[in-house]
């Protein structure tokens, strides 16, 4: 199994509910293909570096999971299929990145605790 993570940014019109549903949706996915998700983090409202479909904000979400490279394909291609989505990045992680979003992990919950 390889390490991956995923973000992929929502349209900004989006309610609350509508953006947890489509993460559920997306996690559903992977967890439908056998895959372990190690991490979730929601960075909520973000401005864009650039506009994208005449949108300058959407909704952040990064997902970590393992497993098999195919289940990328199938990801990708439901990003591709819901509207909602207007940008996302898949990435495989090597050793160090894994490393390297486990530290990232530990520093953000001790954030949260202070």
């Amino acid at each position: 199994m390889n390490n991956y993570e995923t973000v992929f940014i929502l349209t900004p019109v989006l309610s609350d509910s509508q953006v947890e549903e489509a993460v559920k949706k997306f996690e559903d996915l992977l967890k439908d293909r056998n895959c372990e998700i190690v991490a979730k983090e929601n960075w909520g409202l973000k401005k864009l570096a650039y506009p994208i479909q005449l949108k300058k904000n959407g909704f952040y979400t990064l997902i970590e999971f393992k497993g098999e490279g195919s289940v990328v394909a199938d990801l990708e291609l439901a990003f591709k299929r819901d509207e909602r989505v207007i940008r996302y990045l898949t990435t495989k992680l090597d050793k160090h990145g894994v490393e390297y979003a486990a530290q990232r992990r530990a520093k953000l919950k001790s954030e949260k605790k202070s």
